[in-house]
């Protein structure tokens, strides 16, 4: 039985697409990489006899087209079209968590200006208010009190996009200067680290520094229930300390990890690349098979 071709779709090559490319010339598997603002799939033709697609894109839009076109053409897709979808959109995230138990903060949706000034005021000062989609912690805003709230709720009514119109209300989490990052690939935790800043916006891309932490039981558990509550796949599941409590943050679907490798020692791309193998020559990722066995 001859190997499935593997693909990996990048927009741009980062640290992270290169300790990838790295990983898959380390095992001798042949990758083709593809640059997906030049991929083209016309749906009256068969696309490129690809088996497998590693997702890397950056543009959120051009990643869950393409994956939805190659999953409905037979590619087996790592992640999955429904894992980014559950991933991408913070509403569907926390609504998929708090479904399935996985404890969330407090958090409020509100579809008006009265109605997100209403949930600002139901889970009390300072709240948090996040862009239902983005990364990289942007455009979060801790609100301190009533005059800051209908400020900013009427700066995005007025300028923000379509999506600004949706407001995803969160509880302010005291965090101890930290948060927890948790890899995770096919239901198997990879490592973690502890994501640290004075600032209380805790992501590397805003300058926070990692360590390792030492996993528990418990956050094996919450990172893993968490992973499948979304759909499974590579995931990094970002965790917030609560006094002695755990709370599922965010989880996310194509994450960095440059900055994780040395400090836990892991091999964080082999893992990726040995999942995604695992996917391609199984025909579908293995979580997803478990799932329709267990339907």
């Amino acid at each position: 039985m001859s190997e499935p071709r593997l693909a990996m779709l990048a927009s741009r090559v980062r640290v992270e697409e290169k300790m990838l490319l790295d990983a898959f010339a380390r095992r001798h598997l042949d990758v083709e990489l593809v640059d997906v603002r030049r991929l083209v799939v016309d749906t009256h033709r068969a696309v490129p006899a690809w088996g497998a697609v590693l997702d890397r894109s950056l543009q959120l839009s051009h990643a869950l087209a393409a994956l939805r076109l190659l999953e409905d053409r037979g590619v087996v897709t790592v992640n999955a079209h429904q894992v980014v979808v559950n991933c991408s959109d913070k509403v569907v995230t926390t609504s998929l968590l708090s479904a399935a138990g996985v404890p969330v903060p407090r958090t409020l949706v509100a579809f008006s200006v009265a109605g997100a000034l209403e949930a600002i005021e139901a889970v009390g000062y300072p709240a948090v208010i996040k862009p239902p989609v983005g990364s990289w912690g942007r455009l979060v805003a801790r609100v301190n009190d009533r005059d800051a709230a209908e400020a900013l709720l009427e700066h995005k009514a007025t300028l923000g996009s379509v999506a600004h119109h949706v407001f995803y209300v969160q509880e302010h989490i005291a965090k101890p200067g930290r948060d927890i990052r948790v890899f995770v690939a096919g239901g198997e935790l990879l490592c973690a680290v502890e994501r640290v800043s004075d600032h209380w916006v805790t992501n590397t891309a805003r300058g926070a520094s990692t360590r390792n932490r030492p996993v528990s039981a418990e956050i094996a558990e919450l990172s893993l229930r968490a992973a499948a509550a979304v759909g499974g796949g590579v995931l990094a599941v970002d965790l917030l300390e609560d006094g002695e409590r755990l709370l599922v943050s965010e989880v996310n679907h194509t994450m960095e990890f440059r900055n994780s490798v040395d400090v836990t020692g892991v091999d964080i791309a082999g893992r990726i690349v040995d999942h995604f193998v695992a996917a391609a020559r199984l025909g579908a990722p293995p979580e997803s098979m478990a799932l329709a066995v267990n339907a």
